[in-house]
């Protein structure tokens, strides 16, 4: 197996004067190897999440990026990146899509140490975005337009063009489906699906949707109060769960019911 990108190693958290909200947490992000989060809610998720992405620091135990303690500086966020939830408050209103797509970029100083001309980094950068843009599926000429102009579903995809602008190699994702309506949904987690393939992208997710887990992750760990109770393949997790927790949780999805077939009526 390969080594893992990111590892969660016996993590504990609290918030302080506050009761723990992980522990003894053990989890891997293997290269190639997507894995899902899930539990109901407060068993510790985003927690988890925040930490892997460098955002708190656990009480005990080791966050581990590419097997060393993990230093949320310059590299590592060149190689990890994230999406939220909600597309509607996650882009600045203020900026041109062009900037908010860029901002990863010009933040980590992407093209500042090749020692070309700044008229040689701009189209650089330019072109860089464009191509980040045209990834997700967007025409490369919205750069001038703001995010009050594009939906829901395309707000998300400029989100995810700036997370996969600067190349990382993992994507935190924190419920990056759960605003959206069904039938975005579907195109939202069919072009992730797609940047796992074509970019090598290692995606990390938090989601209370069983199906998009299925679809997207390879790996799942189910976290009940701050606990992983079980974790495996998803295939394995879903398919024939060991904990009670997780099949009680299988259980809670809804599932339509089977109607019987209705009576033919005269003029069918």
């Amino acid at each position: 197996m390969s080594a893992a990108l990111l590892e969660a190693r016996e993590v504990g958290f609290a918030y302080r004067g506050g009761r723990p909200v992980l522990a003894d947490v053990s989890v891997e992000v293997v290269p190639g190897r997507s894995l899902a989060l899930v539990g109901e809610s407060a068993a510790g998720k985003t927690t988890l999440l925040r930490l892997l992405l460098g955002l708190a620091r656990p009480t005990t135990g080791q966050i581990l990026f590419d097997g060393a303690p993990l230093v949320p500086d310059r590299r590592f966020r060149r190689r990890v990146q994230t999406v939220f939830q909600d597309p509607y408050s996650s882009l600045d209103p203020r900026r041109r899509v062009g900037r908010i797509v860029a901002e990863p970029l010009r933040s980590l100083r992407v093209f500042r140490a090749t020692g070309a001309s700044r008229a040689a980094r701009r189209a650089a950068l330019d072109e860089r975005v464009a191509e980040a843009l045209r990834a997700v599926g967007l025409p490369a000429d919205i750069t001038d337009r703001y995010p009050h102009q594009f939906s829901g579903g395309q707000r998300q995809r400029i989100a995810i063009a700036r997370a996969i602008a600067c190349e990382p190699r993992v994507l935190l994702a924190d419920e990056p489906v759960s605003a959206l309506d069904v039938t975005t949904r579907v195109r939202i987690i069919d072009l992730l699906a797609e940047l796992r393939e074509t970019r090598g992208l290692t995606i990390v997710m938090v989601s209370h949707d069983l199906a998009v887990v299925a679809s997207l992750c390879q790996h799942t760990a189910v976290l009940e109060r701050g606990r992983i109770v079980e974790q495996g393949p998803t295939a394995a997790v879903l398919g024939a769960p060991a904990h009670p927790y997780t099949r009680r949780l299988i259980a809670s999805v809804p599932r339509l019911r089977a109607r019987s077939p209705r009576a033919p009526q005269d003029g069918d």
